[in-house]
């Protein structure tokens, strides 16, 4: 399914699903077959970039669930979005924006999601993407032990902390334990001049993971020069590498990005 720059994306093709986690509700798009990956909207939410990503991820043989968790579904991204999605969104109970605050507690609704998809879809276990407000959460929902293929795309939180981690200091640890004990890899993709996601987070990342860490960087002038609103007027920058700022071109290098992305869960999950 294609939809049309500044359209709104009806996600028809996606099963509307309402996912129940220790008694609390969450609409989950779910579309495709094989192996679960959990893709997790970045702000301001389920936009047509991120359903668009949802869908490769669903032809290159996976199970996609893609839960609802801020913003208007499948809304083209407006800047008047940090109004009416971004400032709610940091100041809910359910994620932690800021440093000091540890892990977001939306993470244990999303580990429940995890062993929810792999105890529907089998297989060796789940993959977990993240994007922007999300990003980190790819990483955290690994204490969750069906996840075996997280991917962090420029991670955006701590908003406060250039270097934080978005990362309660005994989940840190367990996370770093469950890397050497399972040989766990993460992957992880960001723009050079991103001021969201910065270079001291990645260098963060690889010291807390180590060798297990694959943080990969791209040029500020690969991204896309006409991304939507909300990413021009508010971003700022070149920081989406897979959805607002993917140039759907082959041999792009974000498109490579992408083809990475689904290599690495394949590999990991032995997709289709």
């Amino acid at each position: 399914m294609t939809t049309t720059r500044g359209q709104r994306d009806p996600l028809t093709d996606f099963t509307h699903r309402t996912v129940s986690v220790d008694d609390v509700d969450k609409t989950v798009y779910v579309t495709g077959s094989g192996p679960a990956v959990i893709l997790m909207p970045e702000m301001p939410g389920i936009s047509p970039d991120v359903a668009r990503f949802a869908r490769w991820v669903r032809d290159a043989g996976f199970t996609v669930y893609l839960p609802s968790l801020f913003g208007v579904d499948g809304a083209y991204p407006l800047a008047e979005a940090y109004e009416t999605v971004v400032r709610r969104a940091c100041v809910s109970a359910e994620f932690r924006a800021f440093a000091g605050g540890g892990t977001s507690p939306v993470v244990a609704w999303l580990r429940g999601l995890a062993r929810i998809a792999h105890a529907e879809c089998g297989g060796p276990g789940v993959g977990t993407v993240g994007l922007c407000f999300t990003g980190n959460f790819a990483l955290t929902m690994a204490l969750e032990p069906a996840v075996v293929a997280p991917v962090v795309n420029h991670p955006s939180l701590p908003l406060d902390d250039p270097g934080g981690l978005e990362i309660g200091a005994d989940d840190a640890t367990a996370l770093a334990e469950r890397v050497q004990r399972d040989g766990l890899k993460v992957l992880g993709y960001r723009f050079e001049n991103d001021k969201w996601c910065t270079g001291q987070r990645f260098a963060a990342y690889r010291a807390l993971l180590g060798d297990a860490f694959d943080g990969r960087v791209l040029p500020d002038d690969a991204a896309n020069t006409n991304p939507p609103p909300f990413f021009r007027d508010i971003v700022g920058c070149a920081h989406s590498v897979v959805t607002a700022h993917l140039v759907d071109q082959d041999g792009h290098p974000t498109v490579q990005a992408r083809d990475e992305i689904l290599a690495f869960l394949n590999e990991r999950l032995g997709g289709g």
